[in-house]
């Protein structure tokens, strides 16, 4: 099932500059895997060393946040877009 990933401009460097990616996935974990394969070093810039994400990045599907949804079982179907969002603390 094709999805469309918005890319954070703090990555882009790994997607060659694009701002949006589509790739075949049933869930978030999958959609992390095939962002991987098709843009290597992503994947370790999102999730720690146990392949979690980590607690600093937030993924949207649509609207919703997968924290309140199944986290990284969380379902894809055709269409959906994800939105990779890194928190950003500052002051």
């Amino acid at each position: 099932m094709p999805v469309t990933v918005r890319i954070p401009s703090v990555l882009r460097n790994l997607t060659a500059g694009l701002e949006t990616v589509s790739v075949s996935s049933a869930n978030v974990e999958q959609m992390l895997a095939a962002l991987d394969a098709a843009h290597p070093g992503i994947k370790a810039r999102l999730c720690d060393d146990a392949g979690k994400l980590r607690k600093f990045v937030n993924v949207f599907v649509g609207e919703e946040d997968i924290r309140f949804l199944d986290g990284p079982a969380t379902a894809l179907k055709d269409g959906d877009t994800v939105d990779i969002v890194p928190a950003i603390a500052g002051g």
